[in-house]
This record gives C-alpha cells, sequence and structure tokens, in this order.
C-alpha cells in the first residue's frame, strides 16, 4: 500500500523495488544534503539531484525522506530506479518554487493597465 503524500506540502511518493517513500524538500533536509555534498547553492544542489549524481541521490534518499525507510532503500537501489528519483526529487523541490500565488503583482498589473 502506497504511503499518503500531501502534495501541498510539495510530498512526493517514490518507490524503490517494494520500498515505499514520502520525500519532501524540507530545509532542515535540503541544508543537510547541501552540507554533507558540500554544494555552495541551491542550483548547485538542485543540479546535482536532477543529474541524479550517484552521491546526490544516496544524500537525498536518507535527508528527504520523510516517510518510510530510507535505509532500506539504499540497500535496494539500482541504476534502474534513477529515473523514478529524478522526477521525484524535481517535483519535491519544485514545489516550492510556484510563483503562480503572487497575487499583488497580478492587481498591481492589472490596476496599470486599466489606468491607461
Amino acid at each position: 500500500m502506497a504511503e499518503p503524500v500531501n502534495g501541498a506540502r510539495g510530498e512526493v511518493s517514490l518507490k524503490i523495488d517494494d520500498v515505499e517513500l514520502v520525500i519532501a524538500a524540507t530545509m532542515s533536509g535540503l541544508a543537510a544534503m547541501s552540507q554533507a555534498l558540500r554544494c555552495k547553492s541551491l542550483s548547485d544542489l538542485w543540479q546535482r539531484l536532477a543529474g541524479v549524481e550517484v552521491a546526490a541521490t544516496l544524500a537525498a534518499l536518507e535527508f528527504l525522506t520523510i516517510k518510510g525507510d530510507w535505509a532500506a532503500a539504499i540497500k535496494k537501489i539500482q541504476l534502474k530506479h534513477f529515473a523514478a528519483c529524478s522526477v521525484a526529487f524535481n517535483q519535491a523541490i519544485a514545489a516550492h518554487l510556484d510563483v503562480e500565488g503572487n497575487e499583488a503583482a497580478v492587481e498591481e498589473k492589472t490596476t496599470k493597465t486599466a489606468k491607461k
């Protein structure tokens, strides 16, 4: 049975063989990963995750898992799982970069356009 995820909080499900995980890009998790991998920026970290660098992938499983047994997943992970990992990591980080909800900017633009 799949672990329940809260998409509104940026949670993403990820399955490594029979190990079901829920990952999320928490600040503490990202900071721990950044420190462990000696990343210089969020962009550096994201590139390493999106490119499924082996060390970054293993660190993400450890530090971004909020539900499930990340240690069991690390024992079972194979190269065939890396595409799903890349998708999950990108979704987890991208969930926090959504800029659609900037109503103040929309109102300001609409008001300026209406005054012309």
